[in-house]
């Protein structure tokens, strides 16, 4: 059974992690797997937003521990440098929507690879763990960078030292999720968020992503600037155009990613 399964249906490209019986814990075969899908969302222009999910009970437990102990495994270092670290920079280079549904417990890189997406959304039972420190390890997969930027240094800080667990209200409070729904409406709710985020102007998203992304690292002026060039960019689209017409024919516009 393969660990990711992949399906692109009216411009969403679903990724559901899946390895229930680990709670989607990554081994090398699926970290690998969900590189490859990435860059096939990144390449392919049906694809207009990216819904990643987990089966089962969890979303991703994170790392599955059984391969790090392994002596004939890839080690620490690979795991790092030809998982982890390649996924987030290709959820973060994507220039489409990436939209993680929390559907469990997302703990160590599951986690930190929910919270390098766009939008995270979860239901009520999930939860959140930044399991590192209690087997010895820090942060990786770009938790360190992403998680006080979401909430701020202090609770950053006592989140990873302490590893305690944050049920999805919590994580909401702390401006970790953007929206939770009961466990019972929240597939449906969470993809009518991806096949509003499919019908919108897929350029121009890309484009809000990539300035907020470089807004941390700017000054008032250096981002004044590249709004500028993204503007410029976006008004060049054929979205745009069309956007412009429906609004003056008062009409609801039909948006193709263009």
């Amino acid at each position: 059974m393969s660990s990711i399964l992949f399906t692109i249906e009216s411009g969403i490209a679903n990724i559901v992690f899946n390895r229930p019986d680990k709670l989607n814990a990554f081994n090398r075969e699926m970290a690998l797997s969900f590189q490859e899908k990435l860059d096939i969302c990144a390449n392919d222009t049906e694809v207009r937003c990216v819904f990643i999910t987990g089966n089962g009970k969890g979303f991703c437990a994170g790392q599955d521990l059984a391969e790090v102990v392994d002596p004939n495994g890839p080690g620490m270092g690979k795991i790092l440098s030809e998982h982890y670290n390649p996924i987030i920079l290709r959820i973060r280079s994507l220039s489409k929507p990436v939209i993680a549904a929390i559907n469990g417990v997302a703990a160590g890189a599951g986690a930190n690879i929910a919270l390098a997406c766009d939008i995270v959304i979860a239901n009520h039972s999930a939860s959140f763990i930044q399991a590192f420190s209690k087997i010895g390890l820090i942060p990786d997969s770009g938790g360190s960078y992403t998680l006080p930027r979401l909430i701020g240094y202090q609770r950053s800080t006592a989140l990873m030292m302490l590893g305690d667990k944050v049920m999805a209200a919590d994580a909401l409070q702390m401006g970790m999720l953007y929206k939770i729904f009961p466990d019972e409406i929240f597939e449906a709710e969470a993809k009518k968020i991806a096949v509003t985020l499919s019908k919108m102007p897929t350029k121009t998203l890309g484009y809000i992503k990539y300035a907020l992304q470089e807004s941390a690292g700017n000054s008032l002026a250096s981002q004044l600037e590249l709004e500028d060039e993204y503007q410029q960019k976006a008004a060049a689209t054929m979205d745009f155009k069309e956007g412009v017409e429906a609004f003056l024919a008062k009409r609801a516009p039909i948006f193709k990613g263009e």
